[in-house]
């Protein structure tokens, strides 16, 4: 491992010397200055002649504890020198903890700190770069499949820091070729970087240098930067506020239940609901098999939220957390009874959805709705931004002239969480049938939005964190917020006779396997052993080109 300093450590000893420097020359400059005013008040005031090196070498054995030479004497017997000498005195105060924040701590922190490691011996990993949070949601993902990850950080403090907590982590700059090479960047898989519309760049093209074949990611802001990262050789541009608007209105556009409605419920009279786990709720830090096992629960959980990504039929092990939203079919408004809230549907509602919040986030929400012909109203505070209706969400005039209580939803796009949170509640009071999409821009207050009375809350990491997992995990097919999944019900002939464990549909496909209706019942999770008759309908989920690759398989065709 090479020990040479990185550019941050050598910048560190740099800026340290320099400091050192203007400290050494500006008590120089002090003493001399000092050994005049000394020289000046002995020869006025006690009639005596000091030379110019004699009264430094006083100076300095004042300003150091060394007493005063032979004028000890000379300067109690005279009042205006022994004022001259509490100055001085003073002075050295002033000058110790000066020098402790200045020089002493950064020597003692240099001399102690541990240096974090530059290298590591990762292969067919991803490598993260910049100062933003990867959520547990993403690691979590990475973990599941098995993929490796390292953070690189410019900052010692930090890399121990990620360290200490079970992290790989090495130091140094990403936008430097070395440092990649460090990271051991040409036997990675990808790398993601989210350091600045500026400075991704110049990572961007560190690391096509480095490692072309691996896949590159970008995190942007602004929209007008992607082209930029795309021409310097990113090969996908994750941009956070269009991704996160998008999420927000394929909620508005028709829930979960609603698709799985549409799915199945043209031949089942099956009745199926989104329950949202509120807090001290029963069921939290419960497993799905103790759902299932509960008597008085006569429910079935066909999926569910848990986190940015919509798990089918999901594992028994799979525990339910706080803010998770559950899909269920049976008796499920016994599900309330422990703490559970009923999620309003559109079944029968308004057309229309107003969007609150004008901004780039809000823009997305509309321009998705419009095209998918939904009617949409838009609302902000500030006048330039062209929106239908000018004025403060929080305030209940505003309310009104949007005509909150007589649309199907409301989506809270506004940049400010306490904002959100401060309208939920209003809007939840005046109109308390409407659905409440809400934007959360810190995590920490997904929770406190639900609180409020939200009915779904997005977060901006967790939508990045979501296109992330997809753009990394190539293995599987991952539902999130911002995929387009589908449920499909297909017969399959191809399959008939064929046993669920032996065909591997998730692997084959990419779509997971929902439920089966078998004499007009849905037989959801139906176990591996569980064998396809012909006349059975399979019911799966995935994204649109999972979708067709089903229909090809389950069909004679295929």
């Amino acid at each position: 491992m090479s020990s040479r300093p990185g550019p941050v450590e050598r910048e560190q000893g740099t800026d340290l010397r320099k400091r050192l420097l203007l400290v050494l020359a500006g008590l120089a400059l002090l003493v001399f200055v000092y050994a005049i005013i000394y020289r000046w008040a002995v020869l006025n005031y006690a009639g005596e002649e000091r030379s110019i090196a004699t009264a430094i070498q006083i100076i300095t054995e004042a300003l150091t504890t060394g007493g005063f030479g032979g004028d000890a004497a000379l300067v109690r017997e005279h009042d205006e020198l022994t004022a001259f000498i509490i100055l001085i005195n003073i002075t050295r105060v002033v000058l110790i903890f000066l020098a402790l924040p200045v020089l002493a701590v950064p020597l003692f922190k240099r001399a102690f700190d541990t240096q974090p490691p530059r290298e590591t011996g990762l292969r067919d990993h991803v490598v993260f770069c910049g100062n933003s949070a990867v959520d547990d949601a993403l690691r979590t993902e990475l973990d599941d499949a098995g993929i490796p990850y390292l953070f690189v950080r410019p900052d010692a403090e930090a890399v121990n820091e990620l360290r200490a907590d079970g992290f790989e982590a090495t130091y140094g700059n990403a936008e430097r070729v070395e440092t990649l090479r460090n990271a051991n960047f040409e036997d990675a898989r990808a790398i993601v970087t989210d350091m600045g519309d500026e400075r991704n760049l110049t990572v961007i093209l560190a690391a096509n240098r480095v490692n072309p074949d691996a896949t590159i990611v970008s995190v942007v802001e602004s929209r007008d930067t992607v082209a930029h990262h795309e021409y310097a050789g990113a090969d996908e541009v994750v941009l956070s506020k269009q991704s996160l608007g998008e999420s927000l209105a394929m909620r508005s556009i028709q829930t979960i239940s609603e698709r799985f409605q549409a799915a199945v419920g043209l031949t089942t009279q099956i009745d199926f609901g989104e329950y949202l786990v509120e807090d001290g709720s029963e069921l939290v830090g419960t497993t799905l098999e103790e759902i299932g096992a509960a008597d008085e629960l006569a429910v079935t959980v066909i999926g569910g939220w848990f986190g940015p990504r919509f798990l089918v039929s999901p594992p028994s092990e799979t525990e339910i957390l706080e803010n998770s939203i559950l899909l269920v079919s049976g008796d499920h408004e016994t599900l309330e009874t422990v703490g559970a809230r009923k999620l309003p549907t559109h079944r029968g509602q308004s057309s229309r959805v107003v969007v609150c919040g004008y901004g780039d986030v809000g823009q997305t929400v509309a321009n998705t709705l419009e095209r998918e012909g939904i009617d949409v109203t838009t609302v902000d505070f500030h006048v330039d931004t062209g929106a239908d209706v000018i004025g403060d969400i929080t305030d209940d005039e505003t309310i009104r002239e949007a005509n909150v209580a007589d649309a199907r939803s409301v989506v809270l796009a506004v940049e400010k969480d306490a904002t959100a949170i401060y309208s939920v509640i209003l809007i939840s009071h005046h109109a308390p049938d409407v659905e409440i999409i809400a934007r959360a821009n810190d995590p920490d207050n997904v929770w406190k939005l639900y609180s409020a009375g939200a009915d779904y809350v997005l977060s901006v990491p967790a939508v990045t964190d979501g296109v992330l997992a997809s753009a990394l995990i190539e293995e599987r097919e991952l539902l999130t917020p911002h995929n387009e999944f589908i449920f499909v019900r297909e017969p399959a002939p191809a399959l008939t006779g064929q046993r669920l464990d032996e065909e591997n549909i998730r692997e084959q496909t990419g779509c997971t396997l929902v439920g089966v209706e078998r004499d007009d019942e849905l037989i959801t999770n139906p176990d591996p052993e569980f064998a396809i008759g012909s006349e059975d309908i399979l019911i799966a989920a995935g994204r649109e080109a999972a979708v067709e690759r089903f229909r090809s398989f389950v069909s004679d065709e295929g």
